[in-house]
């Protein structure tokens, strides 16, 4: 894929790590939208593609799900933003930036540009070129709408993730390459290569900073470059799975949502995520697409005494 930039592999561990730390999470919506239920969770019989796209579905029906993004502050690193949500023009006109196809696939959709990341960061008095790093659990258009916000960043993001997302046809796979396509400091990282280790129940995982504080761990299967991130905060540890489960009943069910990339690795990423679960049970777990799980993760956060 020609783009503006062309990524390097990363340098790990990333510099800014303190050995021993924790970091503080908060979560931002930044939009929601509408979607079939049989989008979220897959149905059996010879309907299952139909309803799944919404055709004899009800409005009243459909599930709304959020758009969101997750910030970690890190002593060392500073400001580290998971995905970047909408991007504030979403809020005006969304054929702009998520294009033709991205507008039909994302209706109903309820949006401010103040609750877009960048506004919401300056809400907090962080200016969003001060950011230094974002990670991307993978280049669909609703977790990377916001992209060019971010300039000052370094990306990081797996290299299976941005092979895929430059493949003929991203369109109509969910990518939108003028959201991606920017001269920034972009970093992959090759989960097959023998520096990678692991983690918890995860067989593949890159400790980002190198003290601890943020692990990428490899979940294919939603994309085929599909990342989640394990935080250390200071009571426990959270989640932030991404669409590698769209929500808590895929979790604890095994729902596996209408469309995957790779059914078979969105099934071993699950279990490994069931199995961190079980293994965690204080762990805060963090879903791609539950509203319910968010707004109750974001109140859980927002109650930590001076922040989780």
């Amino acid at each position: 894929m020609t783009t503006a930039a062309e990524p390097l592999p990363a340098e790990l561990p990333l510099p800014g790590g303190v050995i021993g730390s924790v970091v503080r999470l908060s979560a931002f919506l930044s939009a929601t939208c509408l979607a079939p239920p049989a989008y979220l969770h897959r149905i059996q019989g010879r309907l299952a593609s139909v309803r799944a796209l919404g055709l004899g579905v009800s409005r009243e029906d459909y599930v709304r799900i959020p758009i969101q993004s997750f910030l970690l502050e890190h002593p060392g690193v500073g400001h580290v933003l998971i995905d970047t949500g909408f991007h504030p023009s979403v809020a005006v006109d969304p054929k702009k930036n998520l294009g033709r196809l991205g507008t039909l696939a994302f209706s109903g959709i309820e949006m401010d540009a103040a609750d877009a990341v960048p506004a919401r960061l300056r809400a907090m008095g962080i200016d969003p070129h001060d950011v230094g790093v974002v990670v991307m659990t993978h280049l669909h258009s609703d977790h990377a709408s916001a992209i060019s916000e971010f300039g000052g960043a370094t990306f990081v993001f797996s290299r299976a993730e941005w092979e895929a997302a430059g493949e003929p046809g991203g369109t109509r796979r969910g990518y939108v390459k003028s959201q991606f396509d920017h001269a920034f400091d972009y970093r992959t990282i090759d989960f097959d290569s023998p520096e990678v280790d692991s983690f918890a129940t995860f067989g593949r995982a890159v400790d980002l900073f190198g003290d601890g504080s943020v692990r990428l761990v490899y979940t294919p299967g939603h994309t085929r470059g599909h990342v989640s991130v394990i935080a250390r905060l200071a009571d426990r540890e959270a989640l932030v799975a991404g669409d590698a489960i769209y929500t808590m009943r895929t979790l604890r069910e095994g729902a596996v949502p209408w469309l995957t990339q790779d059914e078979h690795r969105f099934k071993r990423s699950l279990r490994e995520i069931q199995l961190y679960a079980k293994q965690t049970p204080g762990a805060l777990i963090v879903p791609g697409h539950d509203l319910e799980a968010f707004r109750a993760a974001e109140r859980e956060l927002s109650e930590v005494p001076g922040g989780a």
